[in-house]
């Protein structure tokens, strides 16, 4: 019964998927399996022949084997590896190359004959490369072919670098990459314009030879590509779809990039339910939406027909629902979003008391605070709360080089006029414009760069906070460490970072915390920055401040929340829209076209509005109050 059950809630799905809880244990998994299977060859005395990939989602996979070699002695002197992929041209001495990855990541710390591993010469002739890929094949085959074939997935659905269009029987060879591959790929390279525009790949047909695929995908960035990958037709326009045609393939997903599988989406079309608030409303939601009514026109038939009979006869009749639901979301809209004084807030988002909140609003970079809330910024200080705000990165990575020498020259200009003694500040000036000269992609700036750019932002920021109603003494830049470390090394988040941001929030004791959310930024800088507030909010979690502090969540530099996730939603007036936009453009040197733009061409504060009102329409659709935007919050529970 237990199998019929699974295969009901999985019958959307054209291949085999395992999720877990979270994608350390599933690399766990998949390490393990690796090891098993080389200890299984060791055994038979046999070579175990492995197809790996680069990128973000192994490096867990990796550490782990790393780990079984150190802690439990696993050897790897059987193995014989063939990489996916690697960018051409490529010297493999180059930070970003393939060669570089794999060698910092796993074979610097095993124990594999290096004359064993296999990587694509990104150093070819053009000329030279079809030969080389035609032997690439066939050592693969004096092998005996892949025992195991290791996979991510990219946003285009590509698997090793196999860009839509792929044929499903292709070979090794030079490809040219998609676009969206090379904007995903801009941070390591410095920016878009410095990553290859080919890459020589293992072809689909390689990998399909493998004994085993497995294919990983972590978070929610890729959740959208992983249901189409999973749940749609085969298609070239996303080779991965080729896979549902393996016997031998298994998704390893954690539950965020297995979030937009029907099982967990809309599992009410797959099983049934245990109808909690949150998923009745995400339910009625969602019903509304698919047939395009306002909720309070949704009828019993609606429910019935759409997998939602089992809601309409525990929790009905359908129009007591429906009520409920309306009135659940007219409640999350608030034109006080410190809470309005002296007035009934049982059925409000926040806290009537106090009437006067102290509010600490958490930027990542220096213009996030303004891109993401900046109305309710500004509404926050227009009804007379105590309001602070900390950046706490310095964005320097985010400036044209450009954009620096500009500013020097202006105070060589402005020394120059004045009569001033600047000699040092023309040797600075030749320096810097020397380095950039030759400078090479994503090489880290002088200190003396990395200064200005910072400066650049500095100022901007308090433009913006300024234009927003603060003084400067509500304005602070904390300049966590990891943010510079991290240009230089990985995993740079220490204890400074968490101390300095106690350190903060015992100083200023609010009442009310406003954070990013948004967690699809190109640098993960976001996530990282959310990570080190709720570790310094726990490690503080006995101060009696705290108990009377609330944490918001808040999104729009790159995506939305959905409305059923809403919990306060500040609706914005035109003119509000527009003093929003002022201070954003306080932002000038991410204007126009920013350094890292991620997959959206937009200005951010044409993004910025764009999603704001995208959030009023969709409350308006439901059949609410229709207002010009919205920025919308959810509080996290810590």
């Amino acid at each position: 019964m237990a199998r019929l059950n699974l295969l009901e809630e999985t019958r959307f799905e054209k291949l085999p998927v395992t999720v877990y809880p979270d994608q350390h244990l599933a690399a766990q998994h998949v390490a393990r399996r690796i090891a098993d299977l080389i200890i299984l060859k060791q055994k038979n005395g046999e070579n175990a022949v492995l197809g790996l990939a680069t990128g973000v989602t192994p490096v867990g996979v990796y550490q782990e084997l790393v780990r079984l070699h150190q802690q439990e002695n696993l050897s790897f002197r059987n193995v014989v590896t063939f990489n996916l992929d690697e960018y051409f041209p490529m010297k493999p001495n180059s930070p970003q190359s393939y060669v570089m990855f794999m060698k910092e990541n796993l074979f610097d710390h095993i124990d594999i004959d290096m004359a064993n591993v296999h990587i694509p010469d990104g150093t070819l002739h053009l000329e030279e490369i079809p030969t080389f890929c035609l032997n690439y094949e066939k050592k693969i085959t004096s092998y005996g072919g892949l025992d195991l074939q290791v996979l991510g997935i990219g946003r285009t659905g590509h698997i090793g670098f196999n860009e839509p269009g792929s044929a499903p029987n292709s070979g090794t060879r030079l490809v040219t990459l998609d676009d969206l591959t090379r904007r995903d790929a801009s941070r390591d390279f410095g920016g878009k314009a410095n990553v290859p525009t080919k890459a020589i790949t293992m072809g689909i047909g390689t990998i399909f030879k493998a004994r085993q695929i497995i294919l990983m995908a972590w978070n929610s960035k890729k959740a959208p590509i992983i249901k189409k990958a999973v749940e749609g037709e085969i298609s070239s326009d996303v080779p991965a779809t080729y896979l549902q045609l393996s016997e031998n393939v298994e998704f390893v997903l954690d539950q965020d990039a297995a979030s937009e599988l029907t099982r967990f989406d809309t599992p009410w079309l797959v099983k049934d339910c245990i109808w909690t608030e949150q998923l009745i409303k995400k339910a009625v939601i969602w019903l509304a939406n698919f047939l395009k009514k306002p909720i309070l026109k949704l009828t019993e038939e609606d429910y019935n027909n759409h997998g939602m009979a089992e809601l309409a006869t525990e929790k009905g009749p359908v129009y007591n629902i429906n009520i409920h639901i309306f009135n659940k979301i007219q409640h999350t809209i608030t034109g006080w979003p410190g809470g309005k004084a002296h007035a009934d807030d049982s059925q409000r988002p926040e806290r009537s008391l106090p009437g006067r909140k102290c509010v600490l609003i958490f930027s990542p970079h220096p213009d996030d605070d303004v891109i993401s809330m900046g109305g309710t910024f500004i509404r926050l200080v227009d009804q007379g709360h105590d309001v602070h705000v900390a950046y706490q990165t310095s964005g320097n990575t985010a400036v044209w080089d450009d954009d620096a020498l500009r500013f020097v020259e202006f105070v060589a200009d402005f020394s120059k006029t004045l009569n001033l003694d600047n000699s040092k500040l023309t040797e600075l000036y030749s320096s810097m414009r020397s380095f950039i000269e030759d400078k090479q992609p994503n090489q880290v700036d002088t200190q003396e760069i990395q200064t200005v750019k910072g400066l650049i932002r500095k100022g901007e920021a308090i433009s913006g906070a300024r234009f927003a109603g603060l003084t400067d003494d509500h304005i602070n830049f904390m300049a966590l460490p990891f943010y510079e470390l991290g240009k230089s090394q990985r995993n740079s988040v220490t204890d400074k970072d968490i101390q300095l941001t106690m350190e903060l929030l015992q100083r200023v004791k609010p009442h009310q915390i406003f954070a990013a959310g948004d967690f699809a930024d190109p640098h993960g800088t976001h996530k990282v920055c959310f990570d080190i507030i709720v570790s310094a909010l726990n490690r503080l979690k006995n101060e009696d401040w705290i108990k009377d502090c609330w944490l918001w969540m808040y999104r729009g530099a790159w995506h939305e929340f959905e409305t059923h996730e809403i919990e306060m939603a500040v609706p914005l007036s035109p003119q509000e829209v527009q003093r929003k936009r002022y201070a954003i453009f306080k932002h000038q040197s991410q204007k126009d076209r920013p350094v890292f733009p991620g997959d959206d061409a937009r200005e951010f504060w044409v993004r910025a509005e764009d999603r704001t009102r995208e959030t009023a329409r969709a409350y308006d659709d439901l059949g609410l109050a229709e207002y010009e935007a919205m920025e919308a919050f959810v509080r996290f529970r810590f």
